[in-house]
Formats: structure tokens, C-alpha cells, sequence
């Protein structure tokens, strides 16, 4: 939606406070620990956008809570894996020599929205240093989530998907179906193959571009948990600005995936 199209659509602007009184109502508390996921565009014409669409979710959840947000950089791959676009195979060593390593405080999100690029950089926010799939942080719990994010299996144990679930986090869906919860029961599951990734950080202080294991994601078999899950009657939905917004307990949703896909994978042996 374009800013044009979304004045035309809007019968008043949004604003923090409207906001934040829709997150509200919606259920989301003080003291919450949240991972959002937000369309921006979906909520119509916001008054301050992202910053305000930022400061109403901490009205929300408040400084006894934790806002988090995914803030990948998947453009951080090998480069012989890119499609879209594919570069030449003569490119690929120099991108890989010359592509600066991950650095929380500098590298942007890629395809992650307005908001969660803003809120990477917002004050007192905490980013976890992984050169692909990182998240940001802010409030009471963000240091714990977001230090020590492991290289390895980069959603799975350890990661700040685990440690949301470990507090008990709740998932928040604004105008999206991005949920990448999903990807922490993907790898409980065990549903999907190794597969070898990589990718610049650094090392001992120095740039180095590092291979490692990570589970070979799928976000394809996400649609028929969600609509399951949502069919149970586990899922809050409402609006929020123009959004329609979904909110749900973490745990619930990973454990509901875990148990759907290890169903599926026992069925597909017996078969």
C-alpha cells in the first residue's frame, strides 16, 4: 500500500496513542516480553511512523517488559547460492573477500520492513551478533535474549527464539504472516536436513568468512500449522490501527509445530 493509498483509506490518522490503546485491547500487557513482526504499510496513515508504531508497542509492553524483532541479513549468504538476483561465478570470491563482516551496530536488515530496520539502531535496543539471522531488543529481558546468539543452527537452542519461549514470550503479528517462531519448531522437530552455511563475521577480531551447520529452513510447510493452530482457538485476533493483528503465546505455537510435524514425519515412516 502506497502512503497515498493508505491517506485514502484511513477515516483518521493513527497515532502512538491510538496505537498503543489497540495493542491494549488487543491483550498485549505491561511486562509482556513480545516478538513483533510489522507491516508497516498495513496499519494506515501513521502520525510519526515507525518511530511511533515503535513507541506504542513499549507503551504497551512497558519498560518492565521486552519488545523484540527479527533484524536479518540474509543478503550475508554465499553468494553462490543468490537467485534473486544470481550473480556471475567470477564475483563470487571477491564478494566473499570484500563484503565488510556482520557488525551489529552498522550492517542493515534486508527485506525486514521500515520498523524493524529503525528499531535495530533505536536507543537502549540490543542486537545479537549472528551475520544472518540476528534480532534486536529492547527492554528488561534484551540483554539475556540477545547475547551469546550461537553460529550454529542459528534459530534453534540458544538462539533469542529459545530464550523468548524460555521467558514465556508471546508472538505478535501486525499486518503479516511472517512468524519466525516457526523456525525454532522446525528445529526441534527435527523435520528438516543440515545443510552448510556461511558467511562474514569476525574473528579474533579480524574478518573472516566462516562455513557452518544450520537447519535448511522451510517456510513453505508453515501455512497449514498456522491455519491449525489458529483453528484451535490459541490465536487473539483484532485490530490494530488498520492492521489485522494476531497475538499468541510463543510456547503454545512451537509446541503445537513441534507435535504437528513429528506427527507428520512418524506417519511418513509408518507408510
Amino acid at each position: 500500500m502506497t502512503e497515498t493509498e493508505a491517506i485514502a483509506r484511513a477515516d483518521a490518522p493513527r497515532t502512538r496513542a491510538s496505537l498503543a490503546a489497540d495493542l491494549r485491547a488487543l491483550g498485549v500487557g505491561a511486562g509482556d516480553v513480545l516478538m513483533a513482526h510489522v507491516s508497516l504499510s498495513s496499519l494506515g496513515w501513521v502520525a510519526g511512523g515507525p518511530v511511533a508504531v515503535i513507541q506504542a508497542l513499549q507503551d504497551a509492553v512497558t519498560p518492565a517488559g521486552t519488545l523484540v524483532m527479527p533484524t536479518f541479513t540474509l543478503n550475508l549468504t554465499d553468494p553462490a547460492d543468490w537467485r534473486r538476483p544470481a550473480v556471475p561465478p567470477s564475483w563470487w570470491e571477491t564478494i566473499r573477500a570484500e563484503t565488510p563482516a556482520f557488525d551489529p551496530a552498522l550492517t542493515p536488515t534486508r527485506g525486514m520492513g521500515r520498523t524493524a530496520e529503525l528499531f535495530r539502531t533505536w536507543p537502549d535496543a540490543r542486537r545479537s551478533d549472528h551475520p544472518h539471522s540476528s534480532f534486536a531488543a529492547w527492554g528488561r529481558h534484551a540483554e539475556v535474549i540477545t547475547a551469546d546468539h550461537p553460529l550454529t543452527f542459528s534459530l534453534g537452542e540458544g538462539s533469542p527464539l529459545s530464550r523468548v519461549y524460555d521467558l514465556n514470550g508471546r508472538v505478535l503479528l501486525l499486518g503479516t504472516k511472517n512468524n519466525s517462531s516457526l523456525h525454532l519448531a522446525e528445529v526441534r522437530s527435527g523435520k528438516q536436513k543440515t545443510v552448510p552455511f556461511s558467511g562474514p563475521i569476525r574473528v579474533n577480531g579480524q574478518p573472516q568468512w566462516v562455513t557452518f551447520d544450520e537447519c535448511d529452513y522451510d517456510e513453505d510447510a508453515f501455512p497449514p500449522v498456522k491455519a491449525a493452530f489458529e483453528a484451535s482457538g490459541a490465536v487473539t485476533v483484532g485490530k490494530v490501527g488498520s492492521a489485522t493483528a494476531k497475538l499468541m503465546s510463543q510456547k503454545a505455537l512451537v509446541d503445537f509445530a513441534v507435535q504437528w510435524w513429528t506427527a507428520d514425519s512418524a506417519t511418513d515412516a509408518s507408510s
